[in-house]
C-alpha cells in the first residue's frame, strides 16, 4: 500500500525561503516606524478562551457565528485560535494592569491569526496581521496619531497608491436614533438584499453597508449617512479629526457606507485601500473602542487601534518592487586536506564582522564550488588550498562584471583578509 503525501491545510501555507526575505524586510521596516512613533511590541498568545471573542467581537458578527476556530479542550474548556489582535491586545492589558505603569500605553503586535473563510488572493485561513493599540485616550489627537501611524507604517514598506478612508459610527447615545432610520430603510429594500444581508438586517443592520456584493452596494448607495445623526459631543471630536488630518497633510474622503465588522467600534472608524486587490481592498483599517475595555472586565479606558493583513500587502508588493537582496557577499572555497578547517576558522571570523559568507559543506570540487559562488550571486570568492594555508594567504576573486570576465584575481595575507574586504565593500557602496 503506497503512503499518501501530507499536504498543508486547504487555506494554510508555507512560506519558503524565497519568500521569507519579502517578510523580513517588510517586518523591520514596520518596527523602524512603529519605534518612532513610540510603539511597544506586545506578544499574546494564539490560543484564547472563547468567550474573550464571543463578548468582545459579537455573537452575531461573521467572525464569532461562521469563521472562528473554536474546539472543546480536554478540562472541557472552550477554546479558540485568535481571529483577530485587539481583543488579546486588551485582555492582556486588563490582566497585568498596565494602566497602572503608564495612563497612555502605545503597543503593537504581529503574527497570525486564523479565520475559516473561504480562500482567495491574498486571503487564507492562517493569515498574518500587525496592528497597533492607543490605549488611555479619548481626545481626537490619539484617533489623528493612529491614523498617520497607519499610512506611514503602509508606505515605508513600499506601498504608496493607496486612499485613506473615514466615518464616524457615532456612541450609544445617537446610534439607536440612526439604527432605527437605517432598519426602516433597509426594509423597504430587503428583496434586493443578499442572504447574508437578509439576516444582518435582523441581528447587526449596519453590517449590510459594508456588503461588496452588487445588488446590496446599490441599496446602500441611498442609505441614511450616520453623520447626519451624531450627537453633539461625536459631531466634534469627528470634526476635530478631520482638522488635524488636514493639519498633517493627510488627504482623505468620508466613507459614509464604511462600517467596521466587529461590534466594539465606535465614533472614528477609517480605513487605507489600495487597487489591485478587487472590491476586498482595504490594506489597513481600524478605530476607536472605547468601550473595549470595560467590556472585558478592565477599568473605563478609551481607546483606538488599527490593523493591517500583511499577506495581502505582499501581493502588491511583489507586483510593483524588485526583491530584496538575499545573495552572499564572500563565497568561502576550499580545496585540500587541511584547507577546509582553515575555510571554517576565517568564514566564522569574517561573518563576525558583519559580513555574509557562505560556503559549499559538500567540500566538492573546485569547479563545483565556483560553480555554485557564481550562480549563489557572490560579490568575492576567497579560495584557500594547501599552499595558501602554508602561506598564510587566501586568494581573493572578484566576480562582478569586467573583474569576472577578466579573471581578476589577487593574493591576500590572512591576517589582512577582513580590512580587505571591508575597504573594497565600502569602495562598492560609494560607487
Amino acid at each position: 500500500m503506497s503512503k499518501q503525501n501530507i499536504k498543508a491545510i486547504r487555506g494554510m501555507r508555507d512560506i519558503l525561503p524565497g519568500q521569507t526575505s519579502w517578510w523580513q524586510r517588510m517586518e523591520r521596516q514596520l518596527a523602524e516606524v512603529l519605534a518612532l512613533y513610540g510603539y511597544r511590541e506586545i506578544r499574546t498568545p494564539i490560543l484564547e478562551n472563547t468567550a474573550l471573542f464571543s463578548r468582545s467581537i459579537g455573537e452575531q458578527t461573521d467572525i464569532v457565528s461562521k469563521e472562528m476556530y473554536t474546539f472543546t479542550d480536554r478540562d472541557g474548556s472552550s477554546l479558540t485560535m485568535r481571529p483577530e489582535g485587539t481583543a488579546s491586545v486588551v485582555r492582556a492589558f486588563v490582566e497585568h494592569n498596565l494602566a497602572r505603569a503608564e495612563p497612555v500605553n502605545r503597543l503593537f503586535y504581529l503574527g497570525p491569526m486564523f479565520r475559516h473563510e473561504r480562500p482567495q488572493k491574498g486571503r487564507y485561513r492562517q493569515f498574518y496581521q500587525m496592528g497597533a493599540e492607543l490605549l488611555g485616550s479619548a481626545d481626537p489627537a490619539a484617533d489623528v496619531e493612529l491614523v498617520d501611524l497607519m499610512v506611514e507604517c503602509i508606505g515605508s514598506i513600499g506601498l504608496r497608491d493607496t486612499s485613506l478612508q473615514i466615518n464616524s459610527l457615532g456612541c450609544d447615545e445617537c446610534r439607536p436614533a440612526y439604527r432605527e432610520k437605517l432598519v426602516s430603510y433597509l426594509h423597504g429594500h430587503e428583496g434586493s438584499l443578499c442572504d447574508d444581508c437578509k439576516r444582518r438586517l435582523r441581528v447587526n443592520p449596519l453590517r449590510v453597508l459594508d456588503c461588496k456584493k452588487d445588488s446590496c452596494v446599490a441599496v446602500s448607495q441611498d442609505a441614511p449617512h450616520m453623520v447626519d445623526f451624531l450627537c453633539d459631543e461625536c459631531s466634534g471630536h469627528f470634526e476635530s479629526v478631520r482638522l488635524g488630518l488636514e493639519t498633517l497633510g493627510r488627504s482623505f474622503e468620508v466613507n459614509h457606507r464604511m462600517v467596521r465588522g466587529l461590534d466594539y467600534y465606535s465614533r472614528t472608524t477609517f480605513e487605507l485601500v489600495a487597487k489591485g486587490l478587487g472590491s476586498q481592498n482595504a490594506v489597513a483599517a481600524g478605530g476607536r473602542y472605547d468601550g473595549l475595555v470595560e467590556q472585558i472586565g478592565g477599568p473605563k479606558v478609551p481607546a483606538v487601534g488599527f490593523a493591517s493583513g500583511l499577506d495581502r500587502i505582499l501581493l502588491l508588493l511583489q507586483q510593483e518592487l524588485k526583491e530584496p537582496e538575499s545573495m552572499p557577499v564572500v563565497y568561502m572555497v576550499t580545496h585540500g586536506d587541511d584547507a577546509w578547517l582553515k575555510g571554517l576558522e576565517l568564514a566564522s571570523r569574517v561573518r563576525k564582522t558583519g559580513i555574509k559568507v557562505m560556503a559549499d559543506v559538500r567540500r566538492g570540487s573546485l569547479k563545483a564550488q565556483m560553480k555554485r559562488a557564481d550562480k549563489d550571486g557572490a560579490r568575492f570568492v576567497v579560495l584557500i588550498g594547501d599552499d595558501e594555508v602554508a602561506s598564510s594567504t587566501v586568494s581573493v576573486k572578484d566576480m562582478a562584471g569586467e573583474a569576472k570576465a577578466g579573471e581578476k584575481q589577487m593574493s591576500v595575507p590572512v591576517d589582512q583578509l577582513v580590512h580587505w574586504l571591508k575597504t573594497n565593500l565600502e569602495k562598492e557602496k560609494a560607487k
